[in-house]
C-alpha cells in the first residue's frame, strides 16, 4: 500500500495504491464509497496510529452508524450509542480518547470516510 496527500489545496487528493481519491477542505473523503480498509490505513498513517483491533472495532461500528442515521455522530451520540452496543467499558469517552486522541468522533469518521460530524469543530 502507497499513501501520500496532496497538499495543494485546489486538488486536495490521498493517494492509495496509485488511485486518487479526492477529499474536502477538511481532509475527509468525498465519496464515500471509494472506502476500504486501505483507505483506513492511509488516513492512519498520515495521524500516527497504528491501527488494532479496538480501533477497527470503532472503525466499522462508526460506518454502521452512519449507514443507519445518515450521519456520522458526535462525540455525545457515539459514545451513546457504543454504551449500548459493546457496555459501560467500550462506551466511554476516557476508552475513545485513548484509541484516537485528537477527536474520537472526528478522527474514527475520519478513518472510517465519512464526513466530518457537523457538530465537531
Amino acid at each position: 500500500m502507497t499513501t501520500e496527500q496532496n497538499n495543494d489545496q485546489s486538488s486536495n487528493t490521498l493517494i492509495v495504491n496509485g488511485e486518487p481519491l479526492a477529499l474536502d477542505k477538511h481532509g475527509y473523503l468525498l465519496d464515500i464509497n471509494q472506502w476500504n480498509d486501505n483507505v483506513a490505513k492511509a488516513f492512519a498513517k498520515q495521524e500516527g496510529i497504528e491501527l488494532n483491533e479496538a480501533h477497527w472495532e470503532i472503525i466499522y461500528f462508526v460506518r454502521e452508524f452512519y449507514q443507519t442515521y445518515d450521519t456520522s455522530p458526535a462525540i455525545r451520540a457515539l459514545v451513546n450509542a457504543m454504551k449500548i452496543k459493546f457496555g459501560p467499558q467500550v462506551g466511554n469517552s476516557r476508552y475513545l480518547q485513548r484509541l484516537f486522541p485528537d477527536g474520537p468522533a472526528k478522527l474514527a469518521s475520519k478513518l472510517a470516510g465519512l464526513p466530518k460530524p457537523a457538530k465537531c469543530l
